[in-house]
Parts: C-alpha cells; sequence; structure tokens
C-alpha cells in the first residue's frame, strides 16, 4: 500500500452514504421519510461540515444505481474526496466517475499527526500496529452501520472483537455526516482509556 500524509486540520471521513438506496432506511433505522430527502440531508450534511480545501476519505457504499445518480451527487459535493470501494460500489462504480475522485482503490495507509490510519470498506480482524496494543495506529472502517438500535449480522461480532484503536466512520454512526480528524482521535482516545479501565 502507498503511503501518504495528510495535514490533520483538512482531514474528514465517512462511509457507507448509501444514496438513492431506499431500502436503508429501514435496514439501518434511518430517520427519513423517502430517498429524496435522505439524499438530499446526506450531501448537505457534507457540505455543510467540509470546507472547499478538505479531503475527505470516503471509505465506500457511496451510491446505489447508475451513472445520473452517482454523477448528480458527486458533482456536488465539496472537497477533494478519496474513495475506499465497498462491496456496493464494486458493481455501481464506473471508470467515468474518475474526474470526481484523487484517488480510488481498495484500501488505504495513511499518516496524520504522527498516527498511521489503516482506511478499509469492513472492519479488520487485525492490522499493524494492533497485536502491540499500539495507540498511534487506528483502523477506521464501515459497512457495519452501527448506531444505537443496530441489528445487522455483523455487529455483535464487531463490538465484540475490535479493538479500542478501531472506528466505524459510517453516516450511521456519525450524524449522517462526514466526520473529522479531530474529532475521531478524540472517540478512539476515549475508546482506549475504556478499555484500560475495564481491564
Amino acid at each position: 500500500m502507498k503511503e501518504y500524509k495528510f495535514d490533520p486540520d483538512k482531514i474528514w471521513f465517512v462511509s457507507d452514504m448509501h444514496i438513492n438506496h431506499k431500502n436503508i432506511i429501514e435496514y439501518s433505522h434511518r430517520p427519513f421519510k423517502d430517498v429524496e430527502e435522505m439524499n438530499e440531508t446526506l450531501i448537505n450534511n457534507w457540505n455543510n461540515t467540509v470546507p472547499d480545501d478538505g479531503i475527505v476519505f470516503d471509505l465506500g457504499d457511496f451510491a446505489i444505481g447508475g451513472s445520473k445518480v452517482w454523477n448528480d451527487s458527486l458533482s456536488r459535493l465539496r472537497g477533494k474526496h478519496y474513495l475506499i470501494l465497498g462491496n456496493h460500489d464494486m458493481k455501481n462504480y464506473r471508470e467515468s466517475y474518475l474526474k470526481y475522485f484523487e484517488f480510488v482503490t481498495q484500501q488505504m495507509y495513511i499518516q496524520v499527526d504522527g498516527i498511521s490510519i489503516y482506511l478499509n470498506h469492513f472492519p479488520f480482524l487485525c492490522f499493524g500496529g494492533a497485536y502491540r496494543e499500539q495507540h498511534n495506529v487506528f483502523a477506521l472502517h464501515g459497512h457495519v452501520h452501527l448506531e444505537e438500535h443496530a441489528d445487522g449480522k455483523d455487529i455483535e461480532r464487531v463490538r465484540k472483537y475490535s479493538f479500542p484503536t478501531q472506528y466505524d466512520v459510517g453516516v450511521d454512526n456519525n450524524d449522517y455526516k462526514p466526520v473529522s480528524f479531530w474529532k475521531v482521535k478524540q472517540i478512539i482516545e476515549k475508546q482506549i482509556q475504556e478499555y484500560n479501565g475495564n481491564r
């Protein structure tokens, strides 16, 4: 994997927007009356959160549908956009969308403020640094749609086996908007404290 270094003040993470995916409203208990309201809310939340010079690492499952859905949505989003492909993106992504992304890949490894961060759509069972309990190595993911009432097949396993240095950056877990590096760092530091306090 290629390594990238970034300014911590300009970094946001997001996953599992599922633009245009009607059924995700029911599956993930999203508080929207229909897919149109969901799409508009997600796009507006992104643009109200991310500045023009912001960098967003999207950990996959961006949209469900064809070129019109992708082009219409991507053309409206602020900031520079990196896409780490999710399982739904594999079916819906086309090369014609490349112009909207700085980079498209299966996974990334970046450096931010002295912290090594693995980015993948799926949660890792193990990753570099995890087995040594290093607190300067994070693993961010999406896919599982964590939220208060989450009941997916993977939820129990993710909650049981995740390291305190892992975090779900999906919109369902983050008020339906991208989450900043600083917020992720604060959340993970709290998870580490709670983990150490329970040992």
